[in-house]
């Protein structure tokens, strides 16, 4: 799914779970038509885990967190239920995280619809989906709304009480934010208001990507889950792009046997196709590979792989260039791993990520390129190991990733 995106429900008991690489409380909230909690018993969370039709799912640790909606037994008065998201560790944002919601029916598990919300910067909470009634049918719509003062900015705005600490003498409080009249509640501590020093920020607009690096002052050197956008001056830059791969062996005299590729995948996380030394063109020709280097010897990139971004079909969103030992060798056992963008009409050189640490395993996810709703394309560092000698093996772990 896009953001705006609805499909109609199939399913009458839909779960909806939030993934990401960081631990994540999941919560809902039952809104009227008027968008707003009939009080802070509507507000569904690890506290407060049911209410009527709707119910907070741990996932403890080994599955995400969901809210499970039995729309038989959401009240009539009841519009839509928003799930939210926000990171579970104090003041971690979304920076560098990529949570996918996925629409579930409840009682088999299979998934309906998935949404990755794009473009998430300095956001500390997501409205993500939303369950909603329209002329007597149920659906769901992608959202991929970001708060930058967390929580307690989605509880306010959709009338949940948040208990206010007394405020400083020479701090006027507007008529305009007027709390709304309390009602008791269950205390969740992570809409806790923060410290009167530093007041809440207003909700953080959902086009504006805060913190987002992106090409306008140039070469960009980017460390572990760190994003780069694509664009300059607001303009996307690029319509093809080298992916160069390198690495040397750690002990001198030792010949060392890589193999760089890169894996297409769909908006729903499907595999559509991997280029690799045994198959150096796929997407008609949009991505080729520059061939096998079996020692990794000599300066400069050891094996290129060459994105025509005009070129990538629509069904391609996302790809993810991974680095294996077919021999088994071990990633402690290289040294000066790196992968580096490069604008292929000028040779420059844009962004590079060299890979820091390593562990005793045969194969590393290097980065992702994952195309944004409004057609641009976002690169993110990985350098996550793998237990793989061959491609074919890093195609699932590859999936999860994005």
């Amino acid at each position: 799914m896009t953001p705006g995106s609805n499909i109609p429900l199939s399913a009458v008991r839909v779960a909806v779970d939030v993934a990401a690489p960081v631990r994540l409380d999941v919560s809902g909230l039952l809104l009227t038509a008027d968008g707003k909690v009939r009080s802070d018993d509507d507000f569904i969370f690890y506290n407060q885990p049911s209410g009527p039709g709707v119910t907070y799912r741990a996932g403890g640790g080994s599955a995400p967190d969901a809210i499970v909606v039995d729309t038989t037994a959401v009240p009539p008065g009841i519009e839509k239920i928003v799930v939210t998201a926000s990171p579970d560790a104090a003041g971690q944002t979304f920076q560098g995280v990529e949570p996918t919601a996925t629409v579930r029916n409840a009682d088999d598990g299979t998934a309906l619809a998935t949404f990755t919300p794009p473009q998430l910067g300095g956001e500390t909470a997501l409205v993500v989906i939303e369950i909603y009634r329209r002329n007597g049918a149920w659906k769901a719509r992608a959202v991929g709304q970001g708060y930058a003062n967390g929580l307690a900015g989605i509880a306010t705005d959709f009338g949940v009480s948040v208990e206010e600490p007394a405020a400083p003498a020479a701090t006027p409080v507007p008529a305009a934010a007027a709390p709304v009249a309390p009602v008791a509640a269950p205390v969740d501590p992570r809409i806790a208001p923060p410290a009167p020093a530093a007041p809440p920020a207003p909700p953080a607009a959902p086009p504006a990507a805060a913190g987002k690096i992106n090409l306008d002052k140039g070469r960009v050197n980017l460390q572990k889950n760190q994003t780069v956008s694509l664009v300059k001056g607001g303009a996307p830059l690029l319509s093809k792009v080298k992916m160069g791969l390198g690495w040397e062996p750690a002990f001198r005299g030792k010949d060392i046997d890589l193999d760089a590729s890169v894996i297409a995948y769909g908006p729903n996380r499907n595999h559509l196709d991997s280029c690799y030394f045994g198959k150096l063109t796929i997407l008609n020709g949009a991505i080729k590979h520059s061939g096998d280097n079996l020692t990794g010897e000599g300066a400069g990139d050891d094996e290129v792989i060459v994105v025509d971004l005009g070129r990538i079909p629509a069904e391609a969103t996302g790809l993810v260039f991974t680095v294996n030992s077919f021999t088994g060798q071990k990633f402690n056992e290289v040294a000066k791993a790196y992968c580096r963008l490069i604008d292929a009409a000028s040779g420059e050189e844009l962004v590079r990520f060299d890979l820091t640490g390593a562990e005793p395993q045969t194969g590393v996810m290097m980065a992702k390129l994952i195309k944004q709703f409004t057609g641009e394309w976002e690169m993110t560092a990985m350098g996550e190991f793998v237990k793989s000698r061959t491609v074919r093996g890093m195609v699932k772990p590859a999936a999860k990733s994005l």
